[in-house]
């Protein structure tokens, strides 16, 4: 009993890392973006998967190589449309215009075979109550809809009213979870003796830090952990 319980994890494990390394290798996409021949792929590849967790009888490598070889597959397939723009539109299609100035374009709705119901729900996703309100609605090849609202009803910005603002840039993490990002400090040109000159004038040390980033105006945030 307790050789069987062994096998049924050593497989579980090992089917895990397995298909999680194949996921890594085929590209960095989210869900709502598969086509519908990545959606496919994911489906058989959980099923090929399953058969060696199932049946004991079957060899572990009768899952792992069909996983590997549409693995290999959904890889060959990422770099050719990444090289093709044909094949790119074949497998995925392309985006349509559903909304211009106002109106809904019922025949391109049709060719979508996408309802008023899915489009208000998404209008409402969006915080857009009215349809003439938008300039431009977009079906994304994701199922996405992506609008450009009339410029009467976009919310005012500091170009719109002459306004210069400063470059912001993204903050620097210096540390997470207590662990020093040293490649982050140099690339900041600063180094752990600096960081650490700064927790002690606090009180802290990075054990007792969740968080440190820099702005890029150079201002320290200092969260400390719980």
């Amino acid at each position: 009993m307790n050789s069987i319980l062994f096998e049924i994890a050593f497989r579980t494990v090992v089917i895990y890392f397995f298909i999680l390394l194949v996921l890594r290798l085929t590209g960095k996409r989210e869900i709502g973006q598969l086509s519908p021949f990545d959606f496919v792929v994911a489906i058989i590849i959980a099923e090929m998967a399953a058969i060696p967790l199932e049946n004991l009888d079957v060899p572990i490598w009768h899952g792992l190589l069909p996983v590997a070889i549409l693995g290999l597959l959904e890889f060959s397939f990422a770099w050719v449309i990444l090289m093709n723009r044909k094949i790119r539109l074949l497998l995925y299609g392309k985006p349509q215009v559903v909304i211009k100035n106002g109106k809904v374009l019922a025949s391109e709705m049709k060719k979508a075979k996408y309802n008023l119901d899915d489009l208000m729900l998404q209008l409402r996703e969006k915080d857009i109550f009215n349809i003439q309100d938008v300039e431009f609605g977009v079906l994304e090849c994701s199922g996405k809809l992506s609008i450009l609202p009339k410029s009467q009803k976009r919310g005012v910005t500091p170009a719109d009213l002459g306004i210069r603002t400063k470059y912001e840039g993204l903050p620097t993490v210096l540390v997470m979870d207590g662990e020093i990002m040293k490649e982050n400090l140099q690339t900041a040109n600063l180094d752990d003796r600096w960081l650490k000159e700064r927790l002690q004038e606090k009180g802290l040390t990075t054990d007792n830090v969740l968080i440190v980033t820099l702005s890029t105006e150079g201002e320290l945030f200092i969260n400390e952990s719980n």
